[in-house]
């Protein structure tokens, strides 16, 4: 007797998915169950390209329908669903979730961390987007090696964002020289803020990285009040004086009612390029303890290679340039961290998709 879509689906709901906690059918990640006669085939949605359990979802959902009475072939197609935000589609159609990324001071490596992650999340089949909202040091340009000037389409009055390495990228580098110094008060930063956002024609992105100053002022307070952000990053570096304004800059965000989705550690250790032995050039764990007390993820930590600031002196950035380095993996594991957070933030926030 041929097994039923009823038992598949049955089956399938004993599945649980490790993070979110709930079974991959009221979770709606099962779609599309045919079954001809001893071979069976269903879609699995996961809720972002870069998740993390890809592999382990796919392999745990083959076992429970292979393990039915009449089951002799299990096909599992993998595809992903980025979750919407309702709010943020009302005032930004087309993006689904906004991750800000901040540091609590300066020269930690905040742009490098924010670049390279929405490279990798390009590469894992997200469509990205890079707000480059630091308006007094705009220093994407050239970790990306773009200086064009962008168009603008006067049909719709909005600026086409420039694009490199899969990913969309907006910056005021782009529209000033880049010797020119920026001088401006709170106010007009906060308008040019907001025609970064809505005066650019970012269409369907899954993720829109903003990598914002250093520092917790006038446009980390504007960011928070002009669009719903799905959640922030924190990157710092494993050093004391780093390390507590990090904190600050946690504390800023929680109190501007925007989530913290994890902590990153950045330059963690060097890489010898002779040898490759990790040498910890700062003291090891501080970071992920602090953070962890106050209940805020570790995200993984970055280390410290020639190749990613001479890369980003370049415009090469190392998860493009040298994708199979020790560096890069790290880059991919926490942007897989990443997007797995916002996605268990948005099903505790809304249950269902």
């Amino acid at each position: 007797m041929a097994v039923t879509e009823e038992q598949v689906l049955k089956a399938l709901s004993q599945v649980r998915d490790p993070e979110i906690g709930r079974d991959l059918v009221s979770l709606g990640m099962v779609r599309n169950i045919r079954v001809e006669g001893e071979r069976v085939s269903f879609e699995l949605v996961l809720t972002t390209p870069a998740c993390p359990l890809r592999e382990q979802l796919a392999n745990m959902a083959r076992q429970a329908v292979a393990q039915l009475p009449g089951v002799k072939e299990v096909e599992v197609r993998i595809s992903a669903e980025v979750l919407r935000s309702a709010p943020l589609e009302a005032v930004l159609p087309g993006v689904k979730n906004i991750i800000a990324v901040g540091s609590g001071k300066g020269g930690v490596g905040k742009t490098t961390v924010a670049v390279n992650l929405a490279i990798a999340l390009a590469q894992m089949g997200a469509k990205v987007g890079l707000l480059d909202a630091d308006i007094y040091g705009p220093n994407v340009p050239r970790m990306l090696g773009i200086w064009q000037t962008p168009d603008f389409d006067p049909k719709e009055q909005k600026i086409i964002p420039l694009q490199a390495w899969g990913v969309k990228v907006m910056s005021l580098g782009f529209l000033v020289g880049e010797d020119q110094p920026v001088i401006w008060r709170g106010p007009i930063l906060a308008r040019a803020l907001q025609q970064l956002l809505f005066d650019v024609a970012w269409g369907e992105l899954d993720y829109l990285l903003v990598d914002l100053p250093p520092g917790t002022g006038d446009i980390q307070l504007s960011l928070a009040q002009l669009v719903p952000v799905t959640g922030a990053v924190i990157v710092t570096t494993p050093q004391d004086v780093a390390l507590y304004d990090a904190l600050k800059g946690a504390a800023t965000f929680e109190k501007l009612n925007v989530p913290v989705l994890g902590v990153i550690e950045n330059m963690s250790y060097f890489i010898c390029p002779h040898c490759g032995k990790e040498t910890r050039i700062f003291r090891k764990g501080a970071v992920e303890v602090e953070f962890s007390q106050r209940g805020i993820k570790f995200l993984g930590s970055v280390p410290l290679v020639p190749e990613i600031c001479e890369g980003s002196d370049l415009g090469l950035p190392i998860v493009a340039a040298f994708p199979k380095s020790p560096a890069s993996e790290a880059f991919k594991a926490i942007a897989s961290q990443l997007a797995a957070s916002v996605s268990v933030k948005k099903f505790a926030e809304t249950g269902h998709k």
